[in-house]
């Protein structure tokens, strides 16, 4: 049973403007909670016991905010990316806390209904490893995912140009790993915008023969990423 996970909390949000300027986008406040801390409590209910967050961005407001999970029933420790290089080099600052144990990864500011963290996490115990899909008219401004019929990841193109997907799968932005991450991760090159990026090294992960099996999400998908997806996400909840 998966039992740790990683957050990666540590980018700017620059395209949150002046919302994210001094305030770390994860605690920006979704239904009267931060949007980490629903992320905390859908972990602790699918049986996380402990989270590595990685901070960055006004970390110590973050760290402050959070605490050690104690109230949660998690354990909570902090690791900061000091040089933003990406997803892909921030999850390796966890490492030293994960051995070769298998682990539940996430974004620190998407939202998705609590039960859908179980059900990831259920599914890669037939697998190699684990990724939550969710299905968009095209997936140009996330991730393509294509599957097979057996439900496994064949291909995975990060932000595909507009029109040219042949599937409505997107990387939903979390999963679960095992140690087999590690070697793609060291072998990664910086994408187009020279960041070490997380899905690079699942989609080399795929093409070296990993079975990587994609779950389709249940309910709304809200990835926080412009002061548009905070309204939306904002009025989602408010309506519950």
């Amino acid at each position: 049973m998966t039992t740790t996970a990683v957050l990666l909390a540590a980018g700017r949000g620059t395209r949150l403007g002046a919302i994210t300027a001094n305030y770390p986008k994860p605690l920006l406040d979704v239904g009267g909670m931060p949007i980490i801390a629903r992320v905390l409590s859908g972990l602790a209910r699918a049986g996380i016991e402990e989270v590595t967050i990685v901070t960055g961005h006004h970390a110590e407001l973050l760290e402050a905010e959070i605490g050690n999970g104690a109230e949660s029933g998690l354990a909570i420790r902090y690791v900061r990316q000091e040089r933003l290089e990406g997803t892909a080099r921030a999850l390796s600052l966890a490492r030293e806390w994960l051995g070769e144990e298998r682990f539940f990864f996430g974004w620190g500011d998407i939202l998705v209904r609590p039960e859908n963290y179980r059900n990831v996490i259920r599914a890669s115990r037939l697998a190699d490893a684990a990724i939550a899909v969710n299905e968009v008219d095209d997936p140009w401004a996330g991730g393509a995912v294509y599957i097979g019929e057996d439900g496994m990841v064949t291909r995975m193109v990060e932000k595909p140009p507009k029109g040219t997907s042949t599937t409505r799968w997107n990387n939903a932005g979390f999963g679960v790993l095992g140690p087999s991450i590690w070697p793609e991760i060291e072998r990664l090159q910086p994408s187009a915008r020279g960041e070490y990026e997380l899905p690079g090294a699942i989609a080399a992960l795929v093409e070296s023969g990993a079975r990587v099996r994609a779950v389709p999400m249940e309910g709304p998908w809200f990835d926080i990423g412009t002061p548009e997806d905070l309204e939306r996400a904002r009025e989602a909840y408010r309506r519950r």
